[in-house]
């Protein structure tokens, strides 16, 4: 009878642990165009997760995010914008409106997404793994333009607040150190 709970004990703990492996890369999402993905394309790439808005007083980071995309690309990095209307409504478009409001105005290139929740009761997954309690810097997105920084290996190195602008020393250094982290 021991052997038997010993050996359920052992497969329970088992059944645990291959769930908390689960990464970043393994959550189902979808793209701009409604095309389903996940992060698993960017495996091996330093990221920056950010929920964006069309119509915020934040939304002229378009162009600093855009430039970050720019100067490191090469070196590894990418930017993901996740459209949100979770604030104020500031995020009211379709895919469509926004894919063409990021290009026209912006000249976005790096990668956009299927609009999603970052908070409450709709709250996307993938967000909950950035701010829920298990995560490094748990805590509800506080409006938009919040941004995650993701290592190479998948792992949450810094979060950013949205006042906090991406051409900042601070997301700048950051990066840097992520992109030479081995």
């Amino acid at each position: 009878m021991k052997i038997i709970v010993l050996l359920c004990a052992l497969f329970i703990a088992q059944i645990v642990s291959a769930e908390s492996k689960s990464s970043l890369y393994d959550i189902p999402l979808k793209d701009i165009n409604g095309k389903s993905t996940s992060l698993k394309a960017y495996k091996g790439k330093t990221l920056l997760v950010v929920n964006v808005a069309s119509k915020c007083g934040l939304t002229p980071q378009y162009t600093a995010l855009e430039s970050l995309q720019q100067k490191y690309q090469k070196k590894g990095f990418v930017v993901l914008g996740f459209p949100s209307n979770d604030f104020a409504g500031q995020e009211p478009g379709t895919n469509e409106e926004i894919k063409e409001f990021c290009s026209s105005k912006y000249n976005v290139t790096f990668p956009l997404f299927d609009k999603l929740h970052v908070k409450g009761a709709e709250q996307h997954p993938l967000y909950s793994a950035l701010t829920g309690e298990n995560a490094p810097f748990p805590g509800e997105v506080k409006w938009n333009f919040g941004k995650f920084l993701i290592s190479k290996d998948g792992k949450i190195l810094k979060r950013f607040e949205p006042k906090t602008t991406p051409d900042s020393a601070e997301v700048t250094e950051a990066i840097e150190a992520a992109l030479a982290a081995k």
